[in-house]
């Protein structure tokens, strides 16, 4: 497979890449390639889900998400769910549960998201990066599960996460 290097950023390289597809045809694909991630649905003892409003640029503003972030080179999943959620919310947990994970763009990148629960929330210092711009809120669980419905939280990675946390807690089936 030939490899052909167009761009490689703090976070993403992207490669246009020779593929032989089955059949025997080739062609060449643009792929995106990242270190993966980490999102956390953190759940308080009166069920409220920590939310974030982030400004994303990409997306043209303001929008609400889960903590997350992404892996440092040689970073375990758990490791960054842990660090993401101490950085952006200011938060620990004391009992982890892993949700599985998620493609987020098949297309095109090879971005896989790596989601957890967490309970038994105490407080800790916020550490936010440079880039982040971010205000921390908490909601009842059934309302952010309603945000996902009525369109309010479009964010895949925080939509796969909630329903998955829901289903975990019982609240979904």
């Amino acid at each position: 497979m030939s490899v052909q290097q167009i761009y490689k950023g703090r976070i993403v390289d992207l490669r246009l890449e020779d593929v032989d597809l089955p059949g025997g045809r080739s062609v060449k694909l643009e792929v995106v390639h990242h270190p993966g991630a980490a999102a956390i649905v953190a759940v308080d003892d009166r069920n409220e889900v920590v939310v974030i409003r982030q400004l994303r640029h990409a997306a043209g503003g303001f929008i609400w998400e889960v903590p997350a972030g992404t892996l440092a080179p040689g970073e375990a999943p758990a490791a960054c769910a842990r660090r993401e959620l101490r950085e952006e919310a200011g938060l620990l947990a004391g009992q982890w549960t892993a949700l599985g994970s998620i493609l987020t763009t098949p297309g095109f990148c090879d971005e896989r998201i790596h989601l957890f629960l967490a309970r038994g929330l105490s407080e800790s210092a916020q550490q936010l990066d440079d880039d982040e711009v971010l205000d921390v809120g908490r909601i009842p669980m059934r309302r952010a599960l309603e945000m996902v419905q009525d369109g309010a939280i479009e964010d895949a990675k925080s939509i796969a996460a909630l329903h998955r946390a829901a289903v975990a807690l019982g609240l979904l089936r």
